[in-house]
């Protein structure tokens, strides 16, 4: 009898711990659920790019993936469409860069990333990668116009790839907000989150800018007091084109407002066409205390040696891989 009891009184603690033990791990699943999808459940499935071919008064959309569907969705609340307005141009940089701003969007819903490339001509390579995200997304040729292409001096790179991405936003949404995002900066996921609100336009710390590393609007207990910046240039809006944020019902309010083709005032200028002042301004990332995007650069690389069109190279794999590559030209050999 005694030898049972002890038993008995064995057993059932042993018991008791293996149902705790299973009820926590049932809490941590749904817990995860919960914090790895905020607002909808539910898997890409397929390639749903579509050809479509359009020109636009600032440039040619060649193919639009608009309708992205799901599978087995609880149906997410209405959240805001953040349209991520990307300039880019052909580099060996290109992908990688394009690669690794693709894979921070994949984790931010309710996203329409619009890729405006400073070509007369879709780059294969590009239109690859946005087809296998399974992301909506908009691809546009949007080349410089030739008059600035040839001028000497400073170029105002990436403008009209950004008035061809925002012509396009005007033509296809009523609202959403809209954020300049480049290739080579890098970004945490929750900036995503503090603009979707944005009601007018919203703005934030940058990092990683001019010798001061840094370009901000400086508040003081939470009131606007001026910027800082490591070049003012007498702007009256000294920021960086990642350190705002614009409401599509705003922009649309202002249909004349445009960039400006003026190296170094592009972001003063947009925003001054959009007609803004210091009240229309939201300061987000817990008042400007906080940074969430920093704006890196990729180190410049060469183009690759040709050596591997040698063809002792014929039939492996180099020569597959060459199609990924932006090749010097060859030498052509001197008449004797």
């Amino acid at each position: 009898m005694r030898l049972r009891y002890y038993r008995r009184a064995l057993f059932l603690p042993f018991l008791a711990s293996i149902a705790t033990m299973f009820f926590v791990f049932l809490s941590l699943q749904t817990f995860s659920v919960v914090r790895v999808t905020p607002y909808y459940q539910g898997i890409f499935m397929g390639n749903f790019s579509c050809d479509q071919t359009q020109s636009t008064k600032n440039g040619t959309i060649v193919t639009s993936n608009m309708n992205v569907q799901l599978r087995n969705i609880t149906k997410p609340p209405e959240i805001p469409m953040i349209y991520v307005i990307t300039p880019t141009y052909k580099r060996p940089e290109q992908i990688p860069e394009i690669t690794r701003l693709g894979q921070t969007l994949m984790l931010v819903p309710r996203v329409h990333w619009i890729v405006a490339d400073d070509a007369l001509e879709k780059n294969k390579l590009v239109q690859e990668y946005l087809d296998q995200m399974g992301m909506p997304y908009t691809y546009l040729l949007t080349p410089m116009p030739e008059r600035f292409r040839n001028k000497k001096g400073a170029k105002p790179k990436g403008v009209a790839n950004r008035n061809g991405a925002v012509d396009w936003i005007r033509n296809h949404s009523t609202e959403g907000v809209l954020y300049f995002a480049d290739d080579d900066n890098s970004y945490d996921i929750r900036i995503f989150e503090e603009i979707r609100s944005t009601r007018e336009v919203s703005m934030f710390p940058v990092g990683l800018v001019t010798s001061r590393s840094l370009s901000t609007p400086v508040l003081r207990n939470g009131r606007f007091e001026g910027w800082y910046d490591g070049w003012m240039g007498g702007r009256k809006f000294p920021v960086d084109m990642a350190g705002f944020a614009v409401s599509v019902q705003y922009l649309l309010k202002h249909p004349k407002a445009t960039m400006p083709y003026s190296p170094g005032y592009e972001e003063d200028g947009f925003l001054k066409s959009l007609q803004v002042e210091i009240k229309n301004l939201e300061f987000l990332a817990s008042n400007c205390t906080k940074v969430y995007v920093w704006h890196t650069r990729t180190h410049k690389n060469a183009l690759a040696d040709p050596v591997l069109l040698d063809p002792r190279y014929n039939n492996t794999n180099l020569q597959v891989l060459k199609k990924s590559l932006l090749l010097k030209p060859r030498a052509t050999p001197r008449a004797s």
